[in-house]
């Protein structure tokens, strides 16, 4: 049996679930590799994929018989059907925080469940260890984005507007990719100081700041970088501003390893942006892989003790309201013993 499928049912077994409906289409395609519409379904014999006819040739095209996945069109599955799927399982599993609460009775109705429980986001937590395959995407996804880095800095003139870069950048993924990981922020002189600034019609002007947050997929599975690069020259504020940036996004880096906790990372970068009076607005880091931002997450509300392969962001930024503001991001892979920035750009005074 596909081994995703396998540990899934191991799983089960444990939480004492005889039944599981998985409807949420990034946890099914990671299970399975389908990105086709339908739900997903573990009965206790078997595992089954019901899915719009429309849809049956591409689903059979991905699966093998090592899948051991039954597909059926939605259309020939009868109500007795449905109701006998889970008959004479005590205990069925769903995906709480994708379901709605409509959806929910929708469940207990079409299936017929006596008892339908949450599962605690077991597929989610699995997703954030990394397999072989998964690390090959993003490495690769990750030097695409470094190449499109060198590409876009040599781009760059004055007189063009966010909009124009952001849309270069898109172009260059489209071409090598499959497409962008997020929207693409370029935020120039004033529009920095936005961590989620939306490129706008303004033009770059010499003895300008930009930020650059950027990632592509491939083969489903994403990047994530942002530098922040000068025209010209830059102010000593900007440079002592960067400076503090840099230090603590390597510093985070060289701390980060098998078994450190997040909130104490995320404590650690707090403290010393305070010291010289300025703040962590924002998290510190995020997993990623199939979706841009996934478990975990870095920051001070929620504290998680990293492992080896997964694959998190590293991401300080201080922002001064109505002047600039700076981040510096890397997607780094947790080791035993330390960590490897799958992010390569240069990182020290990027001045165009």
């Amino acid at each position: 049996m596909n081994p995703k499928l396998q540990w899934l049912r191991n799983k089960m077994s444990s939480l004492d679930l005889q039944g599981l409906i998985i409807s949420n289409p990034i946890n099914i395609k990671y299970l399975t590799n389908i990105d086709a519409e339908g739900t997903l379904i573990l009965t206790r014999k078997e595992n089954i994929y019901i899915t719009d006819g429309r849809y049956i040739e591409q689903v059979h095209s991905i699966l093998t018989l090592y899948d051991e996945i039954i597909v059926y069109d939605m259309h020939d599955v009868s109500k007795e059907d449905y109701e006998n799927f889970f008959m004479f399982c005590e205990n069925v599993g769903f995906e709480e925080n994708y379901v709605t609460y409509a959806g929910y009775k929708e469940l207990i109705r079409k299936y017929k469940i006596n008892n339908l429980v949450e599962t605690e986001h077991i597929i989610e937590k699995q997703r954030m260890i990394k397999d072989i395959d998964e690390i090959n995407n993003l490495q690769k996804a990750c030097e695409i984005t470094d190449n499109c880095f060198k590409y876009i800095i040599s781009y760059i003139k004055p007189g063009m507007t966010e909009k124009q870069i952001a849309d270069e950048i898109e172009e260059y993924y489209k071409q090598r990719t499959d497409g962008l990981a997020f929207d693409t922020i370029v935020a120039s002189g004033e529009n920095s100081a936005k961590p989620h600034a939306v490129p706008s019609n303004r033009k770059i002007q010499e003895k300008d700041i930009i930020t650059i947050d950027m990632g592509c997929k491939v083969n489903g599975y994403c990047s994530d970088m942002t530098r922040t690069i000068f025209v010209g020259e830059m102010t000593d504020e900007m440079k002592k501003i960067y400076d503090l940036v840099l230090k603590n996004q390597v510093q985070t880096l060289e701390q980060m390893k098998d078994g450190v906790s997040t909130r104490m990372l995320t404590k650690m970068v707090q403290n010393d942006f305070r010291f010289y009076d300025y703040d962590l607005i924002h998290s510190l880091g995020h997993g990623v892989g199939m979706e841009i931002h996934e478990a975990p997450y870095i920051g001070i509300s929620s504290d998680t003790n990293l492992k080896e392969n997964m694959i998190v962001t590293d991401e300080p930024g201080i922002y001064i309201p109505g002047k600039f503001g700076i981040r510096i991001e890397d997607t780094v892979q947790i080791t035993k013993f330390g960590s490897i920035s799958l992010t390569k750009s240069e990182k020290t005074y990027i001045i165009i």
